[in-house]
């Protein structure tokens, strides 16, 4: 096929990769240009999604993965004048920022989870880390620590009254360690925001799971933890109205809802257990990324003033509270 560059719009607000869209008069793709800056291991990234390609069991899925198409050289990236390139399936739909009610939560929560179920049967060894210790809450508190160590803020006030907060929060990662002795490990979407699906235009199913750059082994909580912390939570994570931060239960138990109907009786009861736990860490591990990237002088999230990841660990430590004073005692 023959592309114009007349074809090629800009699409989207992604804040990753460039997005274009194809519009030829037979059909519609979608071309990106890949940014290695973020994602540094482009060929771990081409080696999980073409294991995926090759294994996933489709008919378990009632959407669709639109993963790249492969070249004609059989590969799932285009190196042009050292940029990547990639084309993949046009889905048709919504995607939205903000869940508006209870029931799409339960449809983005099941959908995360048939992704799993769907690729339940592949060992989580043969994938490859796309982002190392993304998720790995000890990890992140050991950088914690060392920002500590090595920063050039004056800890007082505000400031020093986060950094005790998180510091307090060394039982969630004795937590996560106790997991990980009991839990296998699952090919996971590991980024399950919101955006990362697309409804139909009548909200009444999801057509497509996307952004599947971070699928990587990793426990069934940390998807459903993300979904809690960002779709579960009343505010934004950059909001600064801090008594208004706490967790919908309405929306966290139609997330609970989505996971369970898929993974009871797929899941083992270890994971169905651990469900909790993932909104508690997931919330924690961004409180610590966000308060370590503040003590660090702002050198990685994008800030629009100067004490913006400093308010976004508040914010998370807000959302943090509510859970643990909630706990979300479930009878599975």
């Amino acid at each position: 096929m023959e592309i114009q560059p007349s074809q090629i719009r800009p699409f989207g607000d992604g804040h990753i990769h460039q997005t274009f869209l194809i519009e030829t008069k037979n059909e519609k793709l979608i071309l990106q240009q890949f940014n290695n800056q973020v994602f540094k291991f482009p060929e771990r990234i081409s080696h999980n999604q073409s294991l995926l390609i090759d294994q996933i069991d489709s008919k378990d899925l009632p959407y669709i993965l639109p993963l790249p198409i492969p070249n004609l050289a059989g590969e799932l990236f285009t190196l042009i004048e050292g940029t990547f390139f990639r084309i993949s399936p046009f889905v048709s739909g919504k995607c939205v920022n903000e869940i508006e009610n209870p029931h799409q939560a339960y449809l983005a929560a099941k959908a995360f989870a048939q992704f799993i179920k769907a690729g339940i049967h592949i060992p989580a060894s043969e994938f490859q880390e796309a982002i190392p210790g993304f998720h790995d809450l000890e990890l992140r508190y050991n950088q914690l620590l060392e920002a500590l160590k090595n920063t050039k803020r004056i800890m007082s006030g505000e400031l020093k009254e986060l950094v005790e907060f998180y510091l307090g929060q060394k039982d969630l990662v004795d937590q996560y360690l106790s997991w990980k002795e009991k839990l296998p490990l699952r090919l996971t979407h590991s980024d399950t925001k919101i955006n990362n699906l697309i409804f139909a235009d009548d909200f009444s199913k999801v057509n497509a799971v996307i952004d599947l750059d971070t699928l990587m082994a990793g426990y069934v909580y940390y998807d459903f933890g993300d979904l809690v912390r960002t779709v579960a939570c009343t505010e934004g994570e950059s909001s600064k109205d801090w008594e208004k931060i706490k967790v919908e239960n309405a929306k966290y138990n139609a997330l609970l809802e989505g996971f369970l109907e898929v993974g009871n009786g797929v899941f083992t009861e270890d994971e169905i257990k651990s469900l909790p736990f993932g909104g508690l860490m997931m919330t924690c591990i961004m409180g610590f990324r966000f308060l370590a990237d503040y003590l660090n002088g702002n050198i990685y999230y994008t800030i629009h003033y100067e004490e913006q990841n400093l308010h976004r660990a508040k914010n998370q430590m807000c959302l943090l509270m509510d859970l643990r004073g909630e706990l979300h005692k479930v009878s599975f």
